[in-house]
């Protein structure tokens, strides 16, 4: 296996954007930590995809797209009987918008637990992404995703995730504050935003509070959930919130908060009226946490680096951003 920086690993999926008036669809290949090695690959860093896929024509295709994005694929796992898709209107916002899956027995959350060796396909490389979106999809993948993080933490990788909260997907009769803490546990870096904490992690928010709208209470808040998330993961020691706000279609007003060692940094602040597509916008923001963690930047530089690289995403068609590091720069 090819020896990488970053090993990101998730459930591969594929978008269908219908205009069934003009009977045609869009399809994007993408999941939430493909994005994020799309991302990462685009600027630079090394960095392998793991999810499991048929061994079929589609998945080979599928792979050959990744790998023209950059990404390495010679750690992916092999069988199963189909890749997950979704169904999304060009544009729309993943989290608000009619999302349809179909990935009922995809081959990624049909893996066993005690199946894989997990050791050996991380070997040669330093930091480990997940996301909350795979133990969402059944209890065994809430398992396997326990096995994976403690192979990595006996590696002595760092370890990320996003809190990507999908209402859709938490269906087994597990709510996400009985499962997500005890992954949580073994991470260095949380990202997400202060209502997916609340709901994964279950800490404190003063929704009274935030109903002012206000910006500053909105900080405000972010401070504390960030105190209580590394209060309770003593590993985790960089939290990162976005806030992303809509009031029509083609709008978006974006900024992010980052606290380190109970030190808080905040980017400056984007406004748009022209998103070509939200999707992948939050997996970019973790895409540039960890690329500019790992080029030795400020806190400054980091929150300021994965704000600009989320803010882009906006303008991408797709699930994965293209956006170069220096047009990344030219926005900080």
């Amino acid at each position: 296996m090819k020896p990488v920086k970053v090993i990101t690993l998730g459930e591969i999926l594929l978008r269908l954007s219908p205009e069934l008036a003009q009977q045609t669809a869009a399809v994007y290949v993408g999941g939430a930590e493909a994005n994020v090695a799309a991302a990462l690959a685009q600027w630079g860093t090394p960095v392998a995809y793991i999810s499991k896929v048929p061994d079929n024509g589609l998945s080979k295709g599928v792979l050959a797209q990744l790998e023209h994005y950059g990404m390495a694929t010679d750690r992916m796992l092999w069988g199963g009987d189909r890749i997950g898709t979704y169904y999304l209107a060009q544009g729309s916002d993943l989290k608000h918008a009619e999302v349809v899956y179909d990935r009922k027995y995809s081959a990624f959350s049909q893996i066993q637990p005690d199946t894989v060796d997990w050791e050996a396909l991380l070997e040669g490389a330093d930091w480990l992404h997940w996301s909350a979106i795979s133990p969402a999809l059944n209890p065994e993948a809430a398992i396997v995703c326990k096995e994976v993080l403690e192979a990595a933490t006996r590696k002595g990788m760092t370890i990320s995730t996003d809190l990507n909260y999908r209402s859709k997907l938490w269906q087994y009769g597990k709510q996400p504050f009985e499962v997500m803490p005890e992954l949580v546990q073994y991470c260095d870096v949380v990202m997400g935003n202060i209502w997916a904490a609340h709901t994964m992690l279950d800490t404190p928010l003063d929704t009274v509070a935030l109903e002012t709208a206000s910006k500053a209470v909105f900080l405000e808040e972010a401070t504390k959930v960030a105190a209580a998330v590394t209060a309770q993961y003593p590993r985790c020691k960089r939290v990162a919130f976005t806030f992303r706000f809509s009031d029509a279609p083609a709008h978006n007003r974006y900024y992010a908060f980052y606290y380190h060692e109970g030190q808080v940094s905040v980017s400056k602040e984007y406004e748009t009226n022209e998103v070509v597509d939200r999707v992948g916008s939050g997996d970019c923001f973790m895409a540039g946490l960890i690329h500019a963690q790992l080029q030795g930047m400020t806190d400054r530089q980091i929150i300021d680096f994965a704000a600009a690289a989320a803010y882009s995403k906006f303008f991408v068609k797709g699930d994965f951003n293209t956006t170069s590091a220096n047009d990344i720069l030219k926005l900080m």
